[in-house]
């Protein structure tokens, strides 16, 4: 079969991308290694593990906030199976919601494992059965990428897990090790520790969440102590020991050659992922990656082949769906002639815990580095009337500012919906608005979105109104 284009991988860069040419008039394949669409995202990432953040949120709150409320509740009990249960059933109507778009915009799906075989031609072999090929004149790789698992952590899915095991545990751990304290660990330890296991994380860096701002990092983290989460931060782990039922882990702090031991339920290796390449037939064709296994493009996201392009965790720069969808469509778009463009600074990072932490643009870190000149101004969520009324009084939002033309460079926050208010901040810095802007704008009362407005005053000219 002969089409205009391929994408390999079905997650949320490969099936929009397929959306969008489809769209502009091309003929599209798009094949998918596993048998449900989807990919990481939709079937072992950001829908189950929202899924189940969603769930232990709820059951934490009856457990520790209903009283407050008013609400008393007797013979509260856990049943974790059907919490399991709901996740899978979340995920099964996303993924059918992809077969359906794939159906609506005639795009051909093929199961199997994509190789490429020369610039033009794919591979496929399923499961079961007959090798397949078929050619297009542009191929877009969008594989993904998977957890890195060194093997002195001994991976063995059954004790040592990675998040992918992590979301199906039915019956609660007394105990849970997280390695790594970035976005998954902590994602999925506050899940477990919400439902009432001990949780231990242990971290590499000298905090938590390292790529974002100190700041959040503070918050977040006195948030998560406070839920019964501890942390040894600025130690690496030596080893890890599985058996049947339990796994030990041994550390030590960075300076020291002391070896310090844990044992618990699950060990959970979190501390990263890596482009997901096997098999996938890049040297045969003559497509770059560096050093780092990721594949090489251009600003349109073309590869070292001309006819070739690569999007999401597979290159360089941030693992994030929407990162992947985005430049699923410029691909799509600069296939068909016209002038997409991305601003990779003002892509939003998210963290579901709660309370939510978000960030875009710069972080005070990175314009301290660069010799910028800022200004910030700073806003807690306990000084807001609608935190009050919800008991969500965690976290802050922390406004950065040019020193000189009051323009935005970084907005970074903690607390409440966090992952929603982000988009006022990224759709004013996308027109390059400053902190003046932002603190004249009408927000509702009573809202989050209010301390948004407060900490933009206070990086103005330092007059927050409710502090």
């Amino acid at each position: 079969m002969q089409y205009d284009v391929i994408v390999i991988g079905s997650g949320p860069g490969g099936y929009v991308c397929a959306i969008r040419c489809a769209q502009l008039g091309m003929k599209v394949a798009i094949i998918e290694k596993y048998n449900t669409l989807g990919g990481t995202c939709l079937n072992v990432g950001c829908i189950p593990s929202k899924a189940l953040l969603d769930s232990s949120e709820h059951y934490h709150n009856a457990s520790e906030k209903f009283k407050e409320h008013g609400l008393n509740i007797s013979g509260l009990k856990l049943d974790l199976k059907q919490m399991i249960k709901r996740k899978g059933d979340v995920v099964d109507q996303t993924c059918k919601g992809v077969e359906f778009l794939m159906k609506k915009n005639k795009i051909e799906v093929l199961t199997g494992h994509g190789t490429l075989t020369d610039k033009n031609t794919v591979s496929i072999q399923p499961a079961k059965g007959e090798t397949q090929t078929i050619t297009g004149k542009n191929i877009i790789i969008a594989t993904g990428s998977k957890p890195i698992t060194p093997p002195v952590f001994n991976y063995d899915k059954n004790r040592v897990i990675t998040s992918t095991e992590a979301l199906n545990i039915e019956k609660l751990p007394k105990r849970m090790v997280i390695i790594g304290a970035g976005v998954i660990g902590l994602e999925l330890g506050s899940v477990f520790a919400r439902l009432g296991t001990e949780v231990e994380v242990i971290e590499f860096q000298d905090r938590i969440l390292s790529m974002m701002d100190k700041d959040c990092s503070k918050e977040l983290s006195r948030s998560l102590k406070k839920l019964g989460m501890k942390f040894h931060l600025g130690h690496m782990v030596t080893g890890v020991k599985a058996t049947k039922t339990s796994a030990t882990i041994s550390y030590k702090k960075k300076d020291t050659e002391e070896i310090l031991t844990t044992k618990a339920d699950y060990c959970l290796v979190a501390i990263g992922r890596k482009p997901y390449t096997d098999n996938l037939g890049l040297d045969v064709v003559g497509v770059n990656v560096d050093d780092k296994g990721r594949v090489v493009t251009d600003d349109h996201m073309r590869t070292s082949v001309d006819n070739i392009y690569a999007i999401g965790d597979v290159t360089t720069g941030a693992m994030l769906a929407h990162k992947a969808e985005e430049e699923g469509v410029v691909v799509a778009e600069y296939l068909a002639g016209q002038k997409p463009h991305i601003d990779y600074n003002l892509i939003p990072g998210v963290v579901y815990t709660w309370p939510e932490v978000a960030d875009v643009g710069k972080t005070e870190q990175q314009l301290k580095e660069e010799g910028v000149p800022y200004k910030v101004g700073k806003f807690p969520f306990k000084a807001l009337g609608r935190a009050r009324a919800s008991m969500d009084v965690e976290g802050m939002i922390k406004v950065i500012s040019h020193k000189e033309t009051d323009e935005l460079l970084g907005v970074h926050m903690v607390g409440a919906r966090a992952a929603d208010l982000i988009m006022e901040a990224v759709a004013l810095m996308e027109f390059r608005a400053s902190a003046e802007d932002m603190s004249r704008i009408c927000h509702p009362h009573p809202t989050y979105s209010e301390a948004v407005k407060e900490a933009a005053l206070a990086a103005t000219d330092n007059r927050p109104l409710h502090i």
